[in-house]
């Protein structure tokens, strides 16, 4: 029987948090080998761990998994959360590479100046409300069901919610005008209840 997943990655949420958030939603168990200085990186290095020297790497199934949307998506096939077929699969890819696209802008803020980042915590604002909420809004009207694709969880709304639970804390006002998105936050089955481990 295959061993847990094990996350490398400093301590920290960034581009690990996703991957966390995915395995957890999927019921998996898993261990966190936390890089606490520049010699934990260059061992992974010199070990021929890390294909492209940067983590997060993932150590899965016998694989030593680099680039973070491969490691998701490998996440999401492997526990039938990347949809049933090759359509749901597309949507799913299209879905997720838009929130992608939020979340980089969110995990960015912090590396501008402080002089820059009301501007910046302005044009998140804006991009969210106007551009991407109205999306996802759109599409949970379209269908009138709790998730993105195909009526099922996926790995689409599992991240959404993580984006929006990031947006939460920084302005919580963001949801206001968008009650379809504000409502899958409090959905009473336990594909939203799930525990997220953080080294925070």
């Amino acid at each position: 029987m295959a061993g847990k997943p094990k996350l490398h990655y400093m301590n920290g949420r960034l581009r690990m948090e996703p991957i966390r958030w995915l395995l957890a939603a999927a019921g998996v168990e898993f261990e966190e080998q936390i890089l606490e200085s520049r010699e934990d990186m260059e061992k992974l290095i010199n070990d021929g761990s890390l294909m492209f020297q940067q983590v997060p790497m993932v150590e899965i199934d016998g694989m030593k998994l680099a680039q973070t949307r491969a490691i998701l998506n490998y996440i999401a096939a492997k526990y039938n959360l990347y949809g049933r077929n090759i359509k749901e699969r597309a949507l799913i890819d299209m879905y997720s590479e838009g929130i992608a696209d939020l979340y980089e802008m969110i995990l960015r803020l912090p590396l501008f100046p402080p002089d820059e980042q009301d501007a910046k915590m302005t044009q998140i604002r804006e991009r969210t409300t106007n551009r991407y909420f109205p999306a996802f809004e759109k599409v949970l009207k379209s269908h009138g069901q709790h998730y993105l694709v195909g009526n099922r969880l996926s790995k689409a709304d599992i991240h959404l919610v993580e984006v929006i639970t990031m947006l939460k804390r920084l302005t919580p006002v963001l949801l206001t005008n968008f009650p379809l998105l504000k409502a899958i936050e409090f959905l009473p089955e336990h594909t939203y209840q799930f525990h997220i481990v953080t080294t925070e």
